[in-house]
């Protein structure tokens, strides 16, 4: 799935944990998601670490596993 610009219909480009449009430069917020079941993922901050976790039972996600989406409006 490909996320679109609200105002431009642009492509999205997710830089530094959000979107951002190339068309008309507005940025969007990214919500990281489970990568098997789609769900919002927790996000855990402690000491300078940050660590996702998926409540469905998938546990700790990795990183460079997470899937990015637009938060429901």
């Amino acid at each position: 799935m490909c996320e679109r610009c609200e105002s431009c219909q642009q492509p999205l480009s997710l830089r530094d944990g959000q979107f951002i449009c190339p068309g008309c430069g507005a940025h969007f917020p990214a919500q990281p998601c489970c990568p098997t079941c789609q769900a919002p993922l927790e996000v855990l901050r402690a000491c300078g670490a940050t660590d996702y976790f998926c409540r469905n039972g998938h546990g700790l996600i990795a990183r460079a596993r997470l899937l990015f989406r637009l938060p429901a409006h």
